[in-house]
């Protein structure tokens, strides 16, 4: 034990005297005795406050403040004045520096036990007791005492025993008097004739002594030992010898020295101890329940409404646009007549531009509005005409000039931008750059994509790039070309040596669409992965060239598309969100927003998802777009970053017919643009099958059996001697074949296929493969048969290895796959692309809209997260009423438990649901900074939010002396603790692993928190938990409310707990920076943990 505790008391002996003594009837002090008893105490507690401010500072942090509300007796010396007037000079009654020191030493030493005695002194011994001993009575001292020294021994003090005044204690074993503190009741006790105990007290008179009588208190300790003075619950104690019962409205707390209001909305009875807080509940959680109820139902209407208004105004801009493209159409039509005859333009022009329609084109209608009119009207509706014009305006009007133009150029393209609505007539439309509004920029898009459906339609000859160049009068964007060239292709898998492709040698031209085909385990999907650099855990030979040149393919990432095999895609955005989210990260980040519309518009026109633009893809849980569609948007996030390469694995793969063929439409469309792309492709169609420019055949083993045009793939076959039958889809009986499920005709074996393309092409063949190229050469069919026998039964003989020597191949192996992901991961390339994307700031602002979004269409699952925050704290709440023995600590220590755990499961969400979604933007060059802190702000609201949803019954039912703002300082820094705890359990961890871990740690660690620290072991463990700084930090702010008579049991409590009263801003900085590590740790995980 702290041996400076022993100061504690004495300063509570001192304060009370530093201001002047007043008496009942505010006069000041009547008697000289008090004045100097005054005088003399002062001068003693200033003596001993710097000692006492150094000794105890862990439970006492501001001195005067606590002190003070302990012993500010002003206005309430009465019961000094009391004791004057009924023992005259008391002075050599009060206790001296060391007896105070004696007595609390001794107290806390035995760590606050319930003895009332102190250790023997020379007082106070076997041999030596005299009445003053006894508890309740004090003594004189034999000479007179200097109470402005401090003296270090005890004095003798045995003459004039006497019962100690009420408003003192005075303890047994120690013969003299000290004051008691604010919120103490100490009157003077009286006999209670049947037990002989001194009421209000639990100590005895000494039997046989019939002049001894019961004196005032004899001890104060803290509440869980000795309660006996404390002012009584349902009462308030103003001085420390008047009770006052509660009234009515009003609820007091043990040791209150004042009654406290009820709140309007609870209750409290006459005596009561603490407010009825039900009626305050129930209206809360009705309160919260009808909120949390309508965000569940309508948190999506939001972004519903926001949807439904963009639709509108990309249908108007669509609708205006299809007007221009109408007016158009009369333009040409008007100039096709003008080119007939001069005669009747005027009539011809105003007929088909103007908004109002003559008597005369009323009555002949709609349908007779490009016919051409006769002469006679012609000529005299154009001198009207002219006319009018010359009177109304001397220069030549827009619609003259329009004539002029097209008599003196009847070829022009005068008039095509015209736009209907406008009150003037347009002669260029803005330009891309300077375009603001949102109307513009779709009116632009829509424009653009009409005018390149014309152009296409007038010049199906041209390439989509000259196309989108005509529509665009030449001011197009070029893509880098990317040829892909490979040669002895080889991947072999590391520890097992077993190829998973073997000897690929070819090429990959910009502008043609190739597929790979092959039988299950030809190494299909392995190919398109070495080719896109995301092979791992293999050992790659041969050489893979890009442009001719030895260059890694991760230096043009940037402007490279994978499309993985399954549909990875956000199904709780829109088909347009998702597509626009790819094009605002991934194409170059000086491209005007226009622009970036515009390719957008074209991807979905192009695949066809007009229909579902802005319906949800959907998830497991909820409906959303068909299969097809998804596939179709699985595409389109590659389209839309204008990709020079487009590798696809499986797109077709669950596609009827008609949907594989407009995927390939739009594809070819890419690859007229100058797009190299290859994808794997099974069981096509004959028609689709022909849409393609290249076929490469893979057979088992990961050998080339064909790789060349499509074209000529039939004419290669049959030049061996496989000849596809009528009525069979030829890619299907290729594959067939190299499955070896069909045998084919004259002798040839599936097993030489690879060897004979080899053979075709002069490529080397590999030494193991030669027999093969024997057999070829051999005409007889049973020795080919023999030799192949032979040959597989050499090739199947692998040297058997020891238990230990295949572990230790194993392990190697292992070693070295997890050394080249992480390599892989840190691989820092030269940037070859020429292509400058968005920065993290920029991307970053990006993800929070996106995750702004899905957080609000997730709105059911946050109401269902504060529904279970307040059930939780309404019920411990209820259970765990703060007791003021141990400041509550129960109670707080379920609340770390149930808001570690619903706070972590919630935050579980974040990162666990959207890992491949996160795999394939990150693969794709996309910020891992922008997406982690996007998701880390978003969840900050639910970090200011909950704790306030969660004190909101907990604080109000549990009813602790602490204020609100520090409760809920603590459990904002303790869920950001834990929810940083939550990202990297949910990024390392799959999801059933993720949420045990998350509901182990947070009891494990508390569990831990509350042991003894008796080790040194023990406290550096209980200090890295974090349960143990917000239990402190609870604790700490509830204790600090506990004052004047509750000082002891603070100072014990804390002393217990080895807690410090000044470490409350220590523990919540110590929450917060568990979290940032936490998150710290989050982000390395989420950079090297990648899909295998």
């Amino acid at each position: 034990m702290r041996n400076y505790a022993s100061w504690l008391p004495l300063l509570f002996l001192l304060i009370p005297f530093l201001s002047p003594i007043q008496c009942a009837d505010n006069t000041f002090a009547p008697s000289f005795y008090s004045e100097e008893i005054y005088k003399e105490l002062e001068n003693l507690a200033s003596l001993l406050s710097k000692d006492i401010k150094s000794g105890l500072g862990f439970c006492i942090k501001d001195v005067n403040k606590d002190w003070e509300e302990a012993f500010d007796f002003k206005g309430k010396l009465d019961f000094v004045d009391s004791c004057v007037k009924k023992k005259g000079d008391f002075r050599d009654r009060i206790c001296t520096v060391a007896e105070v020191r004696y007595y609390f030493h001794g107290f806390l030493e035995q760590g606050g036990s319930s003895a009332n005695y102190v250790k023997p002194n020379k007082n106070c011994n076997l041999t030596s007791w005299v009445s003053g001993c006894e508890p309740g009575w004090s003594c004189s001292a034999g000479k007179n005492v200097d109470l402005k020294k401090d003296i270090k021994d005890i004095p003798f003090r045995t003459d004039n025993c006497q019962p100690c005044c009420e408003g003192f204690f005075c303890p047994q074993g120690l013969t003299c008097m000290i004051p008691c503190p604010l919120g103490s009741y100490c009157p003077l006790a009286k006999l209670n004739n049947e037990t002989g105990m001194c009421d209000p007290y639990s100590y005895q008179i000494p039997q046989g002594e019939t002049n001894h009588t019961c004196g005032s208190a004899d001890i104060w300790s803290g509440v869980v030992n000795n309660s006996d003075i404390f002012c009584s619950p349902g009462s308030y104690c103003p001085t420390t010898t008047r009770k006052v019962s509660c009234d009515s409205g009003y609820y007091c707390r043990m040791g209150s020295t004042h009654q406290n209001q009820c709140s309007r909305l609870s209750t409290c009875n006459p005596n009561t101890s603490s407010q009825n807080m039900h009626a305050y509940g129930a209206l809360l959680i009705v309160a919260l329940s009808t909120l949390l109820i309508f965000i569940y139902n309508c948190s999506d209407q939001v972004l519903v409404t926001r949807e439904r208004r963009k639709a509108k105004s990309r249908e108007a801009a669509a609708r205006q646009v299809r007007e221009t493209v109408q007016a158009r159409e009369r333009w040409k039509v008007a100039k096709d007549v003008a080119k007939k005859g001069k005669v009747g333009l005027h009539e011809q022009l105003s007929r088909t531009f103007s908004r109002k329609k003559s008597v005369g084109q009323t009555k002949r209608g709609m349908g007779d509005t490009f016919l051409p009119p006769t002469a006679t009207n012609s000529s005299s509706m154009y001198e009207e005409s002219s006319a009018t014009s010359k009177e109304q305006n001397k220069g030549p009007s827009n619609l003259t000039k329009m004539l002029d133009s097209l008599e003196n150029d009847p070829h022009g393209n005068e008039g095509f931008n015209l736009q209907i609505g406008d009150k003037n007539i347009k002669k260029q439309m803005p330009k891309g750059k300077q375009l603001h509004t949102q109307s513009q920029i779709l009116r632009y898009a829509y424009g653009q994509i009409e005018k390149e459906k014309a152009q296409q339609e007038k010049n199906k000859n041209l390439t989509f790039s000259g196309v989108i160049s005509m529509a665009t009068e030449g001011d197009v964007r070029t893509r880098p070309v990317i040829e892909v060239a490979f040669k002895d292709l080889t991947l072999t898998l590391k520890g097992k040596r077993k190829h998973l492709l073997r000897c690929v040698t070819g090429k990959l031209m910009p502008g043609r669409v190739s597929a790979v085909m092959g039988p299950s385990g030809a190494g299909k999907t392995t190919f398109l992965s070495a080719l896109a650099g995301k092979a791992r855990g293999c050992t790659m030979t041969g050489s893979i060239l890009i442009n001719g040149k030895s260059e890694s393919i991760h230096c043009y990432q940037k402007i490279i598309g994978f499309v993985p095999q399954d549909d990875i895609v956000h199904g709780n955005l829109t088909v347009e969100e998702n597509l626009r989210f790819s094009a605002r990260c991934r194409l170059s980040a000086d491209m005007p927003k226009p622009d970036k519309v515009l390719i957008v518009e074209r991807v979905i026109e192009s695949l066809g998802l007009q229909a579902v633009r802005d319906s949800l893809v959907g998830t497991v849980e909820k409906r959303g777009i068909s299969g097809g569609q998804r596939k179709r948007v699985n595409v389109g996030m590659e389209m839309v970053m204008e990709p020079s390469l487009l590798i696809l694995d499986e797109p077709t793969t669950g596609l009827d017919s008609a949907s594989s063929t407009l995927l390939l439409k739009a594809l070819r469309r890419e690859a007229l643009e100058g797009v190299n792309i290859c994808m794997v492709l099974h069981q096509p169609s004959y028609t689709l099958f022909r849409m393609f420019d290249d076929i490469v055949f893979l057979a088992k083993g990961g050998l080339t059996a064909y790789h060349g045009p499509v074209k000529k793939v039939e004419e290669y076959f049959a030049s061996i001697g496989i000849t596809v039958p009528d009525r069979v889809n030829p890619p299907d009986h290729f594959i067939d074949i190299l499955e070896g499920l069909v045998k084919p005709s004259g002798g040839v074996t599936h097993q030489q296929l690879p060897v004979r393309w080899m053979l075709h092409n002069s490529y080397p063949v590999p030494p193991d493969m030669l027999h093969f190229a024997d057999q070829i050469a051999a005409s007889s069919s049973s020795s080919s048969s023999s030799n192949i026998h032979d040959a597989t039964k050499g090739t199947d003989e692998v040297v058997d290895q020891s238990f230990a020597g295949e572990f230790w191949e194993d392990m190697k192996s292992n070693v070295q796959i997890h050394r080249d992901h992480i390599e892989a991961t840190f691989l820092k390339t030269k940037d070859l692309s020429n292509r400058r994307t968005p920065g993290v700031a920029r991307q970053y602002r990006y993800y929070v809209g996106r995750v702004c979004k899905q957080t609000l269409r997730e709105g059911k699952s946050q109401a269902v997260d504060y529904l279970l925050l307040l059930v939780a704290g309404a019920i411990l709440g209820t259970l765990t009423k703060v007791n003021d023995e141990t400041f509550g600590s129960l109670g707080y220590t379920y609340t770390v438990i149930a808001v570690s755990l619903l706070c972590k499961i919630a935050a579980l969400r974040s990162f666990s649901l959207d890992k491949l979604q996160y795999w394939r933007e990150s693969a794709s060059g996309i910020s891992n900074l922008a997406h982690f802190l996007s998701k880390d702000t978003i969840d900050l609201f639910n970090t200011i939010i909950k704790p306030v949803v969660y004190l909101s019954m907990f604080y109000f039912f549990s009813n602790p002396r602490s204020s609100f703002a520090s409760n809920y300082a603590v459990l904002v820094c303790l869920v950001y603790c834990v929810s940083g705890m939550a990202y990297a359990i949910a990024i390392y961890f799959e999801p059933a692993p993720a949420q045990l871990w998350s509901v182990l740690l947070p009891v494990v660690m508390t569990l831990i928190a509350n042991q003894t620290q008796d080790t040194l072991f023990m406290k550096i463990l209980v200090k890295l938990c974090y349960p143990n700084w917000a239990l402190e930090a609870f604790i700490i702010a509830n204790a600090e409310r506990y004052t004047g008579v509750w000082l002891i049991t603070r100072c014990s409590s804390l002393m217990k707990n080895g807690y410090n009263v000044s470490d409350w801003p220590l523990c919540l900085v110590v929450l917060i920076f568990y979290g940032i590590i936490a998150r710290v740790v989050a982000f390395f995980c989420l950079v090297i943990t990648r899909k295998k």
